[in-house]
């Protein structure tokens, strides 16, 4: 194979004009050239020190690009020759960043992924921010590094510093990773390591959540406590205890067990009106439930008529429910569903949060899709500050709580400190309980 061939020419650790095709082979299919790039990267990531492969790299890419007339030795004077145009140069910039992202994510060498943004965002200070621009390159460079592209790769570098000083779109980067991970337009090395980085922060937020939960329950200084992984301060306990007492036969999973059973054999058209009762079903406010049912009735009755009278199946099942998270979050000509905003101004974010967990509780598979859209939500309100994104911030927070209580391998129970008297006999009253946490692994070996 021709990115073989070229691949021995690699006869040193350095990429000179020599590893490169002659002048005269203009023609060559770029994907030859930028093969022999991805390889030349995968071979000294392997052997070489990270600072190595990270002044490498730097070398490379970013050393020559302020010449007025670039080195012949340079791999981008080499590049020259073949990519004479930005998408090119975009997509082998990216790809390359992605591959040094990926082999740090597996190696937990995530301090080096941080190094290679404030690499690349140095030398955007302080060359490409002033008109001092001499090349196309540096042209394309720049555009990149203003591009959304740029600001995905920095997802990857900021999970280690305090969630609380992040800007706030920065705070949810778990659904901005999800996002990433199910992007079929990105590359296979981006999608795995979004999908390493998402695992990895909700697994985090899950931690830091069940410990936070354990110790505020104690009689221990402040000093001593985990610090609230959520901005809902302390109210966040009496969210979790709303949540979490709707256990036993009524709680959210039987429900949805029941529901999975009685739609067998259903046709479609059955199905998509049971899936609304479904989704109404235990809201207490009556006018909630006439909105829902109003707005889902005129949206989804009618959707893919054709197929009313065929028995459910399991695609059409996930289609359903994915097209229902589509009109509760963000359609698709990327405006915030009218649904979501009416829920949530309205002072219901929870109902609004239930609702979705109702949803990936019968089809499991469409949490990538939900996620997705929540990153789609996100970035529509991006730019907006964080004092006008009060409303979207504290749904997103109870969302997250919600979906780490039920859709996660963690299991919360409450603990009734005055056990004379239950949720049956009055209202709930949340001081009257503590909330305990245990993994389901080890709930199993207790038993």
């Amino acid at each position: 194979m021709a990115s073989l061939y070229l691949y021995s020419h690699l006869t040193t650790n350095r990429m000179t004009a020599d590893s490169f095709p002659s002048n005269e082979s203009k023609n060559l299919d770029i994907q030859v050239v930028q093969d022999k790039i991805y390889s030349f990267l995968l071979e000294i990531i392997k052997k070489w020190s990270p600072e190595d492969v990270l002044r490498e790299f730097k070398r490379l890419f970013l050393d020559h690009l302020d010449a007025i007339n670039l080195d012949a030795t340079s791999v981008i004077y080499q590049l020259r020759n073949f990519i004479d145009n930005e998408q090119d140069f975009h997509h082998t910039f990216k790809r390359c960043c992605y591959i040094l992202v990926i082999n740090w994510e597996n190696s937990r060498k995530y301090q080096y992924i941080q190094q290679l943004v404030e690499i690349l965002v140095d030398y955007h200070h302080r060359h490409l921010a002033t008109n001092k621009i001499k090349n196309n390159f540096q042209i394309w460079l720049k555009n990149f590094l203003t591009s959304p592209d740029f600001q995905e790769l920095k997802l990857f570098a900021i999970r280690s510093e305090n969630r609380a000083s992040l800007p706030w779109i920065n705070r949810y980067a778990t659904y901005l990773l999800a996002a990433q991970a199910v992007d079929n337009k990105n590359s296979q090395e981006q999608q795995e390591a979004a999908r390493k980085a998402y695992r990895k922060l909700k697994n985090k937020f899950k931690f830091e959540l069940a410990m936070y939960i354990a110790h505020s329950q104690l009689n221990t200084s402040s000093q001593t406590r985990y610090k609230n992984p959520s901005t809902l301060g302390d109210d966040v306990l009496r969210l979790i205890k709303t949540i979490v007492v709707k256990k036993g036969g009524f709680s959210y999973k039987n429900i949805a067990n029941i529901f999975k059973k009685q739609i067998q054999n259903q046709t479609f058209l059955k199905f998509k009106i049971s899936l609304i009762k479904y989704l109404i079903y235990s809201i207490s406010q009556p006018e909630i439930v006439n909105i829902l049912q109003q707005n889902l009735s005129e949206k989804l009755l009618p959707w893919k008529s054709k197929y009313d009278e065929e028995i459910i199946n399991r695609d059409l099942c996930l289609r359903t429910c994915n097209r229902v998270i589509d009109y509760l979050i963000i359609d698709k000509t990327r405006e915030p569903s009218p649904l979501l905003i009416l829920l949530i101004v309205q002072g219901h974010p929870l109902t609004l949060a239930i609702v979705l967990l109702k949803i990936i509780l019968i089809s499991p598979n469409s949490r990538s899709h939900l996620e997705a859209r929540i990153a789609s939500l996100i970035h529509y309100y991006e730019n907006y500050s964080e004092q006008e994104c009060k409303w979207l911030i504290n749904f997103l927070e109870i969302f997250q709580i919600a979906f780490t209580i039920y859709a996660e391998n963690v299991e919360y129970n409450l603990i009734n400190l005055e056990e004379d008297k239950s949720v049956a006999e009055g209202e709930f009253n949340p001081d009257n309980y503590q909330v305990f946490s245990q993994s389901k692994a080890e709930e199993k070996k207790t038993k």
